[in-house]
This record gives C-alpha cells, sequence and structure tokens, in this order.
C-alpha cells in the first residue's frame, strides 16, 4: 500500500491516498447539467475541496458528511488552491482500515499544547482568586464539565476550531487579563471569572464529536444564553451569593461578543465586562490570523486575499531555498 499523505504535503500533480474527515459533502450539477459531488475534506493538518466527476451515483452511497473517508485520487489546481479529484472513496474505521494506518487522531485537528498540561494552568489560576463566591462558581463549573474541557474545540469553523480549542482559548484569555488587570486597577478575579466563563455555553452549543456541530440546544438559543443559564443555576446552589456580583458576572456572559452586530444581546457596560470582550476579541482574532498563514497555499512571501481578513497577510521570507 502507498503511503498516507496528509493534506499539507498535497502537490499538484501527485496521486494520492489516505485518510480524512469529510467536513462537508453536496450534490451538485455542471452547467451540463451533469451530476457531480462537491466535498470539502479535513485531517490534522489542513483542509483541501475536492470533486467526484465519475461514478457519481455509486460513490454518493459509500459516504456521508461527518465521516471519516479512505480516499484516493489525484491533486490539481483551481484558482491557485490545490484540489483533489477524487476516484475511489470509502467510510473509514478503525476495524477495517486500521491496519493500512488509518487512526481517528490523524483526522481531527488538535491544539498544539498538551490540553493536561493546559487544564493544570487553568486550576492554578482559579487557585489563585481571592474572592471566594467567584472561586466556588468557576471551580464548581470546570470541575463538572473536565471531560468536555479537555476535548472541546472553541468553535465550529472560526477561532480555535480544533479539539482542545476551547482550553486553549480560555487560558490564554486568563494569561493576558493577568496582566492587563493591574494595569487598569480592574477587579482581577471578576476579570478572571468571566474570561472562564464567557464561552461555557459552547459545551452544550456544540458537540465535540469528529466533525464539530451545533446542537439542537445550539441553534435554538446559542451559547451566550445557555452560559449564563448554567452560572445563575450553579450559583442558585451558593447561599449568600451577593446579588450585583451576580448581575455583573451575568452581565460579562451576555455581552462578551461586545456588538448587537454579533449577535450580542448586550454591550458592555462596565470596564471588566469591556476588557473580557477585548481580550476575546484579540486573541479570537490573533488564532485566526496564525491558522490563515499556516494553512495558505501560496507561493512567496505574501497570502492570497482568501481569508477571513480578506487581505494579503505577510509570511516572510522562505528560509528553505
Amino acid at each position: 500500500m502507498k503511503s498516507i499523505t496528509q493534506i499539507s504535503s498535497f502537490k499538484e500533480g501527485a496521486s494520492i491516498q489516505g485518510f480524512y474527515l469529510c467536513v462537508e459533502k453536496h450534490l451538485r450539477h455542471t452547467r451540463a447539467g451533469d451530476l457531480y459531488l462537491d466535498v470539502v475534506l479535513r485531517d490534522n493538518t489542513g483542509t483541501v475541496h475536492a470533486k467526484i466527476w465519475d461514478k457519481v451515483d455509486e460513490l454518493n452511497e459509500k459516504f456521508s458528511a461527518g465521516d471519516p473517508v479512505a480516499v484516493k485520487g489525484n491533486v490539481e489546481t483551481f484558482q491557485d488552491r490545490h484540489q483533489l479529484a477524487i476516484k475511489k472513496i470509502n467510510t473509514a474505521s478503525v476495524q477495517h482500515y486500521g491496519r493500512y494506518g488509518y487512526d481517528p487522531a490523524l483526522i481531527v485537528p488538535t491544539s498544539p499544547y498538551d490540553p493536561k498540561k493546559m487544564w493544570k494552568e487553568v486550576v492554578q489560576i482559579i487557585g489563585k482568586m481571592k474572592n471566594l463566591y467567584l472561586k466556588k462558581v468557576v471551580s464548581s463549573i470546570y470541575r463538572e464539565n473536565k471531560e468536555k474541557l479537555l476535548i472541546h474545540p472553541a468553535s465550529v469553523s472560526m477561532h480555535h476550531n480544533y479539539k482542545s480549542g476551547f482550553l486553549e482559548h480560555v487560558l490564554s484569555m486568563a494569561k493576558i487579563a493577568e496582566k492587563l488587570t493591574p494595569f487598569y486597577k480592574l477587579d482581577k478575579d471578576l476579570v478572571i471569572a468571566g474570561v472562564l466563563l464567557h464561552d461555557i455555553g459552547k459545551l452544550i452549543e456544540i458537540s465535540a464529536d469528529l466533525e464539530a456541530e451545533y446542537t439542537d440546544d445550539g441553534n435554538f438559543i446559542g451559547h451566550i444564553v445557555i452560559g449564563r443559564d448554567m452560572v445563575l443555576d450553579t450559583i442558585s446552589g451558593l447561599k449568600g451569593f451577593p446579588e450585583e456580583l451576580q448581575q455583573k458576572l451575568g452581565h460579562i456572559i451576555l455581552s462578551h461578543q461586545g456588538r448587537y452586530e454579533w449577535q450580542s444581546p448586550k454591550q458592555p457596560s462596565f470596564e471588566e465586562a469591556l476588557l473580557v470582550h477585548l481580550i476575546d476579541n484579540l486573541d479570537a482574532k490573533m488564532n485566526l490570523m496564525k491558522l490563515a498563514l499556516e494553512e495558505d497555499q501560496q507561493e512567496g512571501k505574501w497570502t492570497d486575499r482568501k481569508n477571513i481578513f480578506r487581505a494579503a497577510l505577510y509570511k516572510g521570507m522562505d528560509e528553505s531555498k
């Protein structure tokens, strides 16, 4: 059997085979009326668009969106990006393809950081909180959801959209918050609590299967309200929790998106809430730029403009030449 080719190693004209996750699958018609399959594949090194032009009816029955797949095909270029012309495809499983090298870990993008180490760092940050009310609500929610937190992505298709991305995001935010709150003379524990809980509703909004997708609760309600309700439910079991502190923590969750056009129910109305929003936006944007730079296939010092920033991004000199 030929060696497995990861998406980051695709080269124009190459004949490849490998294991990937089918992120999207659409049955479409060409201008001439012929059927074809429009597919998006992903592994832990990148994403590629693919097409099935031949045996469409036959191959369409062999897999669905969300399935891990075993693929054979040829790498082509379309609009300056790699595209795969699929010749053979089947749903992959360890039972049938394990002996050929299939491992689910190969197809799921994962944080470059060890989730267990990130968890320990988060626990240490919680342990340093001096406000016992905030410390209790954060530690209670994190202990209860530890298994999910270790693996959950931070989004479906935006920033930190990979395994353990949620933990990477909140830990990065918490470290930034520790530096900035003294500078602005703000309530450090309130900001830290806001950082660690602002997206907690995503544990319910998003599934953490091979391919992250929105749950029914996610589509009906959304992570902001889900998260606020999770926090209020936990607070209801704590005696003597100050009412104003409860209102402030709830407001931080409701306003962390920052803008109504970003589906934020509220805009930040005090300094700690504003800082949580800004840190969230900062860390998300930095991650999105990092991903855009890593995934770009354009030769030279600059990326193409087909990224979330809609701008050419500077990659630097290619030191391999």
